[in-house]
């Protein structure tokens, strides 16, 4: 059964590795390029392993930036992961242990995976997240040793993946009008915010705004005025 559930989680990412490789190739060019040695650039994979905070700690690097704003940086990018963990830490029971190396780690597709499939068991999350800690390890290792060869992932249209992926999970999440209200509206505040204080922290606020939303809606449909 814990078998079947890892594989069952390993093999719900597949179809996201598509979209996995080709910035894990790109990282590793940008990595390279801004002075980082082959062994750098993939200690930041096996260690942080967060594509965006990697991108954004390449052209800190270039710059010669501080280790605080690394870190700073990193933080706010990687902020919506305590949105994920409280979720999950409602959802399921897991001992110290578990905690710990599920959430070093967790992605925002292992989370929306298990989110939509309502499989919250430690097997199935682990299964899903060593999916893509692999092949966004082993992308980084050949993005490193192939270096300028490597296209644009957006120019490929790579970055078109995560957005479908992602709404063909939420859709079956959505049951009721309050659900659509609370989706869109968080849709919209994201959308709106990421230009301005970027995509990290406009997630991690709307997060909590979305939930606020839909805690006061909920409130309202229990408890109709007279």
């Amino acid at each position: 059964m814990v078998r079947g559930d890892f594989l069952r989680g390993f093999g719900s990412m597949i179809p996201l590795w598509v979209g996995v490789v080709p910035f894990g190739l790109a990282y590793a060019v940008s990595a390279r390029s801004a002075g980082l040695s082959l062994l750098e650039t993939q200690l930041m994979s096996l260690v942080v392993f967060a594509g965006s905070a990697q991108f954004s700690a390449a052209g800190l690097f270039l710059i010669n930036a501080s280790s605080v704003s690394l870190v700073l940086t990193t933080f706010i990018i990687n902020a919506r992961h305590l949105l994920y963990s409280l979720s999950l830490g409602q959802r399921a029971s897991y001992s110290w242990g578990r905690q710990a190396i599920s959430a070093f780690f967790l992605t925002d597709e292992a989370f929306g995976i298990v989110t939509s499939q309502g499989n919250y068991g430690f097997a199935f999350l682990l299964g899903a997240e060593l999916s893509l800690y692999g092949v966004w390890n082993l992308s980084t290792f050949l993005g490193a040793l192939v270096g300028e060869v490597v296209p644009d992932p957006t120019v490929l249209g790579a970055d078109f993946v995560f957005p479908v992926a992602f709404l063909a999970l939420l859709i079956p999440l959505i049951r009721s009008r309050l659900d659509l209200a609370v989706a869109a509206g968080a849709g919209v505040a994201a959308l709106l915010l990421a230009g301005q204080i970027g995509s990290g922290l406009a997630i991690l606020i709307t997060g909590v705004g979305g939930s606020l939303l839909g805690a006061w809606l909920s409130g309202r449909e229990d408890n109709p005025s007279p």
